[in-house]
């Protein structure tokens, strides 16, 4: 996608959960979905990013990619994420990488890797989705 796909992309996702949280695509495709998110307003009470919010951008990018791999007369829906927590992140934003590691008929699975803005891991996930028509 080039710059204005991606803008329209963003645009999409007005009034969703992902534009709450701040999350803004850089890179979209079936193969693999890059965003970043914000810190601030994503912590918890400590001020360390939420584990919930790592989560939601990890799903949030799975999706995506496997929504792409779908086309558009299917849908793509979460049934299983797991995420590890490597280390805490306070300040900047972070950036979640998806790569798919399985495309098929009903279901595609997304590695999702999360950094912070040293390039240090901070959530390492793994995305399904089934993949349903409309």
């Amino acid at each position: 996608m080039d710059a204005a796909d991606i803008g329209l992309f963003n645009a999409v996702h007005e009034g969703t959960l992902p534009e709450r949280m701040g999350i803004e695509f850089v890179e979209a495709g079936a193969e693999r979905v890059v965003a970043r998110m914000p810190v601030e307003g994503n912590t918890q009470p400590y001020g360390l990013l939420h584990g919930g919010a790592s989560a939601v951008l990890a799903e949030t990018l799975g999706s995506v990619g496997a929504a792409i791999h779908a086309g558009p007369e299917r849908i793509a829906v979460g049934i299983e994420l797991n995420a590890t927590h490597h280390r805490s992140a306070t300040s900047g934003h972070v950036t979640g990488v998806a790569t798919r590691l399985h495309g098929g008929r009903t279901l595609a699975t997304y590695h999702i890797e999360i950094t912070d803005d040293q390039g240090r891991l901070v959530c390492t996930s793994r995305l399904t989705c089934i993949l349903r028509d409309r």
